[in-house]
């Protein structure tokens, strides 16, 4: 079987692997934990306080940086098999997640949010590619020996934890993966109404019935969502036809209004208000052993909504494997996108992405 990622420089060697295949995925029963999601804003909001002053004296980021835990992203990950580095100063971050407090969730390690966030050289924007979780994709054999055949991209997750992760997202992509930045989604309520709320552009009326209320109506149009409220917003996806599209798409809806926000709501400037968000952001966040906070917040304290662009991984469409509703990527499209994403070049970027 050939270990070339799909979306590879056709001209670059391919390795190759007599990997079999493993059985269907086996989630693991729930257990009480507390839920570990990855979304880039806990290092956005970790930047916002450096271009605040907050870290220049050193107090919130001593604070900030003895309430986030550490992973072990890396481990086991063979480096032969990684993608080269080939801008150096460009940074790539894997954002992983799931909701374990989302009404739906029967519990097992998942991970519902997976995006690729790109940091260019110059530090002057981000780009962020997010990859639909049941994108049908070969999945590595873990160390404990699951995996090795193709899978939904979620099920490394299950198999091989944040290592086999990176070791699929890289040989999906073939970006090199920098850093790990893993955020509790649903601590993302706890942050939103430290904020005071946030303000999102609705673009289609709704009523969720998985709202920890019971149900809940969204009109159309602009309007401040409370925590609870942008929650079941991010959420919510059976109310649409493109169903977990609509879901990514409200996802990095609430990510900007939320980076929006506490640039614009006087966070920075309101010591109680400060506190509470750098309280509610760090007890959500976990990142690999080697990210520098400081030094990343230092490098994107420029950062705002509007350096940010959101787009999803080009696919052909949806469909069934077996007995499995999948997600089929685009390969001549994603290979162009990708390819872009190494080379650092932002408007390709945006081209290959139709922004």
């Amino acid at each position: 079987m050939s270990d070339r990622h799909p979306f590879a420089d056709p001209d670059a060697p391919a390795q190759t692997s007599d990997v079999e295949g493993d059985g269907p995925v086996e989630e693991p029963a729930p257990r009480r934990r507390r839920g570990r999601r990855i979304v880039l804003i806990a290092l956005l909001v970790v930047a916002l306080l450096a271009g605040g002053g907050a870290l220049a004296g050193g107090l919130y980021y001593r604070s900030v940086n003895s309430s986030i835990d550490r992973v072990d992203a890396f481990i086991g990950v063979p480096e032969e098999s990684r993608p080269q580095v080939e801008v150096k100063g460009a940074m790539n971050i894997m954002i992983l997640g799931s909701d374990s407090r989302d009404p739906e969730s029967t519990g097992g390690s998942r991970s519902d949010t997976i995006i690729l966030a790109h940091l260019p050289k110059d530090r002057a924007s981000a780009q962020l590619i997010s990859i639909p979780r049941d994108t049908w994709t070969a999945v590595p054999r873990s160390k404990e020996g699951r995996g090795g055949r193709d899978a939904k991209i979620n099920a490394a997750y299950a198999w091989g934890g944040v290592p086999l992760m990176v070791q699929t997202v890289e040989k999906f992509s073939g970006v090199r993966v920098d850093n790990v930045a893993m955020v509790d989604f649903a601590g993302f309520k706890e942050i939103i109404d430290a904020l005071g709320g946030v303000d999102v552009d609705v673009e289609k009326g709704f009523t969720t019935k998985y709202s920890l209320i019971g149900t809940r109506t969204f009109e159309p149009g602009r309007q401040r969502m409370d925590g609870a409220a942008a929650l079941d917003y991010a959420r919510e996806r059976h109310a649409f036809a493109d169903g977990d599209f609509a879901r990514i798409r409200h996802q990095q809806q609430v990510i900007k209004a939320i980076l929006d926000r506490a640039a614009s709501g006087g966070v920075l400037t309101n010591p109680a208000k400060l506190n509470s968000f750098v309280r509610a952001t760090s007890s959500s966040v976990a990142v690999d052993k080697s990210l520098s906070l400081v030094d990343l917040a230092m490098e994107m304290r420029g950062l705002r909504g509007g350096n940010l662009t959101f787009f999803t991984c080009p696919v052909k469409g949806t469909g069934r494997v077996g007995s499995e509703s999948v997600v089929f990527p685009d390969p001549t499209r994603a290979r162009t996108l990708f390819q872009a994403v190494r080379r650092d070049s932002v408007p390709d970027i945006l081209a290959a992405s139709g922004k």
